[in-house]
């Protein structure tokens, strides 16, 4: 989804937090807005104050310096409030992010001048349940992954969709995706790619063993019912956060996220096929073809 928003005023560049080059370009970042006359500071995307800064509504944008994961920690923190995320790419693949360490003065002078939109990225909310009372939620950018824990062996889920079974699987684990997180782990899982506009979950199996083995696009504002059966239990990872234990018959309920990721865009929305082609195309075992 396209949306046209206010030049920004105030502006925080946040780096990632083990990325030393990150937090030198993010003073560099700042320095280049204050020159233009804007209100702008630097910092790190996991100081304290920097974050409450951002919740508080200091800052009307956040250039996330990094590669895919900062922007998922970008997201994390600015989709609550509502503050949009230019991200600039210092990692390897960079899916998430459109514009490069040596091109970032091109795309801010644009910005400047009001040459960009918002896109619209779903997240998921996600609900641990056990026994009938909720454990927890979180939000994802990129997916809910149910999965084995510390034995290794397949885990047998069940998945219901708006309250209805829809599979059983023997798996390594199940995978919940945004389409933004259809380039992430599903990807690597088999999982088709999905364009960012759509708002729809993919249901991905982990090594499915004797189930079902294909990937599910569920139809728009569906929910997700999956539980555990077997009695080692596992684990929910929610964008590769700290896992979660999961015991015997508990529950997780996935749906579509109560807000929405703010990424600035340039140009025509095709930028996003452009970026996966050459991003595809970085694979190693692609060198030696034409």
């Amino acid at each position: 989804m396209m949306e046209q928003f206010a030049i920004p005023r105030n502006i925080i560049a946040a780096a990632h937090p083990r990325m030393p080059e990150a937090a030198r370009e993010a003073q560099a970042f700042a320095t280049f807005f204050e020159s233009r006359g804007l209100t702008a500071r630097h910092g790190l995307l996991d100081d304290a104050s920097l974050r409450n800064q951002v919740k508080s509504g200091e800052f009307d944008m956040l250039v996330a310096v990094g590669g895919d994961g900062t922007m998922l920690r970008a997201a994390h923190l600015c989709a609550p409030c509502g503050v949009p995320i230019l991200g600039v790419n210092l990692g390897r693949l960079g899916f998430l992010i459109q514009v490069g360490r040596e091109e970032w003065q091109e795309y801010f002078s644009r910005l400047l001048t009001g040459d960009f939109w918002l896109e619209k990225r779903m997240m998921l909310r996600t609900e641990h349940w056990r026994a009938g009372e909720a454990q927890g939620n979180w939000h994802a950018l990129n997916e809910a992954v149910i999965c084995r824990g510390q034995f290794i062996r397949p885990v047998h889920i069940s998945a219901s969709v708006d309250e209805r079974l829809l599979a059983n699987y023997v798996a390594d684990g199940l995978i919940a995706a945004t389409p933004t997180g259809s380039t992430a782990y599903a990807l690597a899982a088999g999982g088709p790619i999905l364009p960012p506009e759509l708002r729809n979950i993919l249901l991905v199996p982990i090594a499915p063993h004797l189930s079902v083995d294909r990937a599910v696009v569920l139809a728009e504002g569906a929910s997700v019912g999956i539980q555990l059966h077997n009695e080692g239990g596992g684990v929910l990872s929610v964008d590769g956060q700290t896992p979660v234990g999961l015991d015997e018959k508990d529950i997780v309920k996935i749906r579509s996220g109560d807000y929405s990721a703010d990424f600035v865009r340039f140009g025509d929305p095709d930028y996003f096929y452009r970026n996966l082609t050459s991003r595809m195309n970085q694979n190693p075992s692609m060198t030696n073809n034409p």
